[in-house]
């Protein structure tokens, strides 16, 4: 699938009051900059989380040596491991495929996926003992040496003061999985990522009553970062939707993970105008409930969301803990997969406020929230199907055995302009995704 039917296909809209736009493309050399270079832009402040402080600048301060272009995935890598965490520029020109040579250039020698099939089917090996004792040469062995070469080969580790920004309409990755790990000052810009697919997902004969098949690869990650902003991309399961994926020991072969997770005492991240759309468990703010994990969470997992679009999503939309996340002027459109948008989790405090959702006929408005945990949250000003709803009255009334309390206990000021939730569907449809900055 290319780039152009990506676009196309998730936004299902027309660009109403936006161009493409065009850079120039120079290779490392870099030309006097226009206002309007997207490779210069900065995070306006007061716009989210991520404004706050020192703000989010990416790699705007670039010299010449440090702005690239890149077509390739070894190009990208390289151009990510030049000049330390020196401010920089990469842009990416087409649609770059990190697995361009399928996912049998990963696989260790001997690995058979018929033989792992065959050797941990549930009517032999039983559904009592996991894999995690099989040794190097077992098919479970070769499964695990296969998916170290996935994931050496599939992650990009992202340095501190840099923007990656598309070059016009079709720019983007296929394959990948962005590691924003431990750095400061990051900005993502104008790209369709077509969520990683694992390819040696892992059987758990004890995970549920059944097994289940768990998969690998985030497309994005802020793992112990700050300052991040994400800004008009679209995420998208594109070409391998869940909806074709087999089912063996009578389990969906789920080849997915996340689109975006902020985990690990991350914070200040701002993601804006973005599509996130086709996928299962979209985001998670938080990754554990655990007391170790939430010693480095409390008080971080700061996170704003505005005018994005959730698409045909099944849960996670997103499912926090610990985080103080402001969600507003969102368009959440669900089909007959959807599970829940908002999972309310341990020490939660999520504001969400004048978003739209639009439900189709025999999903209630109560199902929009979901309650894993104890944790008061504010909902107001939102609509669903055009009319305003209190979205925890109705869960209330309708999910009595999981009762949310009102209040997160803190008010967003870090927005720019709010618009009313009753225009959020149009003004979301025309401009968030790539290709359609304003």
């Amino acid at each position: 699938m290319n780039a152009q039917r990506w676009h196309g296909h998730v936004t299902g809209v027309a660009v109403v009051g936006c161009t493409a736009v065009a850079l120039t493309v120079t290779g490392t050399t870099a030309q006097a900059q226009s206002p309007r270079d997207l490779a210069r832009q900065t995070l306006p402040a007061g716009d989210g989380w991520a404004s706050y402080g020192t703000g989010t600048t990416g790699g705007a301060a670039a010299d010449a040596e440090h702005v690239h272009t890149v077509t390739t995935w070894a190009e990208f890598k390289a151009a990510l491991a030049a000049g330390g965490s020196a401010p920089k520029i990469i842009k990416v020109k087409g649609v770059i495929d990190a697995v361009a040579d399928g996912c049998e250039a990963f696989a260790a020698p001997g690995y058979d996926f018929d033989a792992y099939l065959t050797k941990y089917a549930p009517e032999t090996w039983g559904l009592d003992t996991d894999l995690s004792a099989e040794p190097a040469d077992s098919p479970e062995g070769l499964r695990r040496a296969s998916a170290v070469n996935q994931d050496k080969a599939i992650k990009a580790d992202i340095p501190a003061n840099t923007t990656i920004v598309g070059v016009g309409r079709n720019a983007g990755f296929k394959g990948a999985s962005l590691q924003i790990k431990a750095v400061d000052n990051v900005i993502v810009r104008n790209l369709t990522f077509e969520s990683p697919v694992d390819c040696f997902p892992q059987w758990d004969p004890t995970d549920g009553s059944n097994g289940n098949w768990n998969s690998e690869y985030d497309t994005a990650v802020v793992y112990g970062s700050t300052h991040v902003w994400l800004d008009h991309n679209t995420f998208t399961d594109g070409s391998h939707p869940d909806s074709a994926a087999p089912t063996y020991f009578g389990m969906l072969y789920q080849q997915h993970d996340g689109e975006l997770d902020v985990v690990r005492g991350s914070n200040y991240v701002t993601a804006s105008w973005n599509v996130f759309t086709e996928h299962d468990k979209t985001i998670l703010i938080g990754n554990s409930d655990s007391e170790s994990t939430a010693v480095g969470d409390r008080g971080k997992l700061k996170v704003t969301f505005h005018h994005n679009l959730f698409s045909n999503l099944v849960e996670r939309a997103p499912r926090v803990r610990f985080g103080q996340v402001d969600v507003y002027n969102n368009h959440f459109v669900a089909d007959g997969s959807y599970a829940y948008s908002f999972g309310i989790g341990k020490e939660s405090q999520l504001v969400a406020q004048h978003n739209a959702f639009t439900l189709p006929k025999g999903i209630s408005a109560a199902k929009v929230l979901k309650k894993w945990s104890e944790a008061p949250l504010t909902a107001d000003g939102n609509h669903v199907n055009g009319k305003a709803v209190d979205l925890i009255a109705v869960h209330n009334a309708e999910i009595p055995a999981e009762t949310l309390q009102s209040g997160a206990g803190w008010t967003p000021t870090l927005r720019t302009k709010v618009d009313p939730a009753k225009a959020v569907p149009g003004i979301v449809g025309a401009r968030a995704g790539a290709g359609k900055i304003c």
